[in-house]
């Protein structure tokens, strides 16, 4: 079992930075491929990013190209997500989750693990 801890959220102006960490913990040997999605009020969840086992490979929305950054270090058990120019639609809460996979992983039923949520709202 593995538990995921979002944390890093928080209310910040248009225009800013975020930066999101999830930490992982338990069955942490193991190859995961990582992403984060959001949850917008009223709106389905979405993937943002994914990285795979060993980052080489990214996948970033089309919303969030060249402003988010996913990031992952296997010896920390940790993977962020830096978040710049943020926009209003950014607002969401922005979940951490894992998939026991090595490649990149985009499709949301093939992740095994998920963290709580953190809650990022951006202010126009």
């Amino acid at each position: 079992q593995v538990l995921l801890v979002e944390s890093g959220g928080g209310l910040v102006q248009a225009g800013g930075s975020l930066r999101l960490s999830c930490a992982a913990s338990g069955g942490t040997s193991s190859s995961y491929a990582m992403g984060w999605f959001r949850q917008a009020p009223g709106k389905e969840r979405e993937l943002v990013a994914a990285i795979s086992w060993v980052g080489g490979n990214t996948y970033y929305a089309d919303s969030v190209k060249g402003r988010f950054t996913i990031s992952r270090d296997n010896a920390k058990n940790t993977v962020w997500l830096q978040m710049n120019d943020l926009k209003p639609e950014d607002t969401a809460v922005y979940y951490c989750a894992a998939a026991r996979r090595w490649g990149l992983t985009t499709t949301s039923s093939l992740y095994d693990y998920w963290g709580q949520g953190t809650q990022v709202t951006v202010s126009s």
